[in-house]
C-alpha cells in the first residue's frame, strides 16, 4: 500500500463511527510492521486520548502479527538458529529490540573467553574458563527473588540484568560456547534445563546425531557451571519422580528450547494474573504443536 494512503487512514482512526473505524483498523493490520514509524508520528500529534489509545492497540497488534510470521518462518528453517529463535521471543516484549542489542553482548563476553583459551586445553578445563567469566567476573545466576519473573525468560533481559532462570542461562552459554566452536547444547530436562558437552565425532553436516555415549559430560549453568555425569542426571530423574527418558539425556531441537520459554511466559503470565498476554502467548505456541 502506498504511503499516502497509509497516511490517509490514520487519519480515519479517530472517527467515531465504530463501522468506519474497523474498516480502517482491518486495513492497517494487513501492513507490514513497517508502517509502525507512521503510526507512531501520529500518536505523537495527537492529544485525542480515543485516538492515541486506538494506534497504541493497532501498532501493537500489527507487531504481534509480525512476531508471529517470523516464528513461522524461523520453525521452516533447517537448522532453526537459535539466537534468531531467542531473539524473536524478547521482541515479544522489546518490539524495538534489533538483534545487534544481543550479539554485542554475546561478542564482548565471547572476547573474554577467548582470550583466556588455547588449543592445549581440555574440555573441561576450557568449561571452566567459561564459568569464571560468566559466573565469577560478570556474576550471571538465578534470579532467586523473581524467580517467576516474565524477563527471565528474554534474553535480551538477561544479557542486561545478569539474572535468569535455568533456561536462558543455559542459552546464552550454549551460544557462546558455539561461537567458540564447543559442541554444546540444551538438553530438555524437566524442572531444569542443562547442557551437553559432546565428542567432535557426534557432529555432522545434516546436524547433531548422538546417543548417550556421545555425550561427554553435563553442565549445570543454574549452579555456576557445575559439570555432571550420566549418573547424576539419573539421580535428579529419580528423586523428581520423573519417568526416565532417552530424551532426559540428549540435545533437544532448538524449536523445544523456544516453546519451553513460552510455557514459562504462560505461567509467568498466569502467576500475575495477565490473562491478555496468556492468549497472546498461547497463539504464538500454536506453531509448535507438530514439535516433539
Amino acid at each position: 500500500m502506498k504511503k499516502e494512503r497509509i497516511k490517509a487512514l490514520i487519519t480515519l482512526l479517530d472517527d467515531p463511527n465504530e463501522e468506519v473505524f474497523s474498516s480502517v483498523e482491518n486495513e492497517l493490520l494487513k501492513q507490514r510492521v513497517d508502517i509502525v514509524p507512521e503510526l507512531e508520528e501520529a500518536w505523537e500529534n495527537s492529544l485525542d486520548d480515543l485516538l492515541q489509545g486506538r494506534i497504541e492497540s493497532l501498532i501493537h497488534n500489527i507487531q504481534l502479527k509480525d512476531i508471529y510470521n517470523e516464528l513461522k518462518k524461523w520453525l521452516k528453517t533447517k537448522d532453526r538458529d537459535l539466537l534468531q529463535g531467542v531473539y524473536l521471543v524478547s521482541k515479544y516484549q522489546y518490539p524495538e529490540l534489533v538483534l545487534s542489542n544481543i550479539t554485542d553482548v554475546l561478542a564482548q563476553l565471547k572476547k573474554e573467553i577467548w582470550l583466556q583459551l588455547n588449543e592445549h586445553l581440555t574440555s573441561l578445563e576450557k568449561i571452566r574458563i567459561i564459568n569464571h567469566v560468566l559466573f565469577d567476573l560478570h556474576k550471571y545466576s538465578r534470579n532467586t527473588n523473581r524467580f517467576l519473573a516474565p524477563e527471565n525468560n528474554f534474553v535480551s533481559e538477561v544479557l542486561t540484568t545478569r539474572k535468569g532462570n535455568p533456561i536462558t542461562l543455559s542459552i546464552i552459554y550454549s551460544l557462546l560456547c558455539n561461537q567458540l566452536g564447543m559442541p554444546v547444547f540444551g538438553v530438555n530436562l524437566p524442572k531444569n534445563f542443562i547442557l551437553a558437552f559432546l565428542d567432535d565425532s557426534a557432529i555432522v553436516d545434516e546436524g547433531v546425531i548422538v546417543d548417550t555415549t556421545s555425550v561427554m559430560f553435563y553442565i549445570n549453568p543454574i549452579n555456576k557451571g557445575a559439570v555432571l555425569g550420566k549418573k547424576e542426571i539419573e539421580y535428579f530423574i529419580k528423586q523428581q519422580k520423573l519417568e526416565p527418558r532417552e530424551e532426559y539425556f540428549l540435545p533437544c531441537d532448538n524449536a523445544i528450547i523456544v516453546r519451553r520459554l513460552f510455557n514459562n511466559l504462560i505461567n509467568a503470565y498466569e502467576n500475575k494474573g495477565d490473562e491478555t498476554k496468556k492468549k497472546e502467548i498461547a497463539h504464538f505456541l500454536t506453531l509448535f504443536s507438530k514439535i516433539k
